[in-house]
């Protein structure tokens, strides 16, 4: 096919580049495009000609990003993005930003009717599933969610107030990484230079969002990833209730009795007589977190030893005795 016949379909692909990314050198678009500079350059002045927001960056290689404009270029998505767009918008309703279930749902149905016909049936599948709903997790606002993502993909420096966990506020200043979202709960992962290290910040907290102009270089990232980054550092927290239980059994098989992550760590360890044994560190802010997890160890049937503060023994000793009562007035 000629260059001239093939070049509705190759802007078409530049201009699916261009919103894929923040910037391309004029040699990374030819590389991907399969033509020469010179093209590129001629490609992006057709761009320009049909008002599409093409700008070009200074420096030695030069480049160009899709600025913002008053033409709204085509959303050009593979199959793949498509379906995951789809399952995105279908989970909203669970994701805890406010405001997101019927715009999501409207977006949904708006998507389905622009896709290929030989999407239609998957998207369909996906906006049909019931999503479950989870209880007591708060809100975040969708408006400041998306001012985060926006310095996290642009390496800018973002001041906010954030409130601790004792509702004491404070104004910060940092170098947003990565959003995270555990258990519906959204977090922002951060590197906090008057603190010359890594911060977690739920975002429900954060509040006053305001986006500095000041951008960063990338630091090097002290984990794998930030998903894992962030179970750690939950695991090894201390919180206001807090036990240990040395468990006669493996680790493997008290951490496969519970679904998903605990609060707190399980290590291998060697039961008093040479046996395999474990030891389980339980540390939340809820106390009825920590009886759940404890009165799941203890169901068990294995030996096992408890060491907790006073607060949280007692917690765990009324417990007991309320279900001693209740199990003696049963029979």
């Amino acid at each position: 096919m000629s260059a001239r016949k093939d070049l509705p379909g190759r802007l078409l692909r530049l201009l699916s580049l261009l919103q894929s990314r923040r910037e391309w050198s004029g040699r990374e678009l030819a590389e991907r495009l399969g033509v020469t500079d010179r093209t590129v350059r001629r490609d992006v002045e057709r761009l320009r000609s049909l008002d599409y927001p093409v700008t070009g960056t200074t420096g030695l290689a030069g480049g160009y990003r899709l600025a913002a404009g008053k033409n709204v270029p085509p959303l050009l998505l593979d199959d793949d993005e498509a379906v995951a767009v789809a399952v995105g918008l279908a989970g909203a309703a669970n994701s805890g930003v406010s405001g997101l279930q019927d715009s999501s749902m409207s977006a949904l149905a708006k998507l389905e009717q622009v896709l290929p016909a030989r999407l239609r049936p998957s998207v369909a599948a996906v906006g049909a599933a019931e999503v479950v709903t989870r209880y007591g997790i708060p809100e975040v606002d969708a408006a400041g969610l998306a001012v985060l993502a926006a310095c996290c993909r642009d390496r800018e420096i973002v001041a906010f107030s954030y409130s601790g966990r004792g509702g004491a506020s404070s104004d910060r200043r940092v170098e947003p990484h990565r959003l995270v979202t555990i258990h519906g709960q959204w977090y922002l992962l951060a590197y906090d230079p008057d603190r010359a290290d890594w911060r977690t910040f739920r975002v429900d907290r954060i509040s006053r969002i305001a986006p500095t102009r000041h951008h960063f270089s990338a630091r090097e990232f002290p984990a794998a990833d930030a998903a894992s980054y962030l179970l750690e550092s939950f695991a090894a927290a201390s919180y206001r209730h807090t036990a240990v239980l040395r468990v006669q059994l493996p680790a493997e098989v008290v951490r496969d009795s519970f679904f998903g992550t605990i609060p707190g760590t399980i290590e291998p360890a060697t039961g008093s007589g040479g046996e395999v044994a474990c030891v389980v560190r339980l540390s939340t802010e809820a106390p009825a977190l920590l009886i759940q997890y404890v009165a799941g160890i203890a169901a068990l049937g294995a030996e096992y030893t408890l060491e907790a503060s006073p607060e949280a023994a007692g917690l765990i000793r009324g417990v007991g005795l309320n279900l001693a009562r209740a199990a003696s007035d049963a029979e």
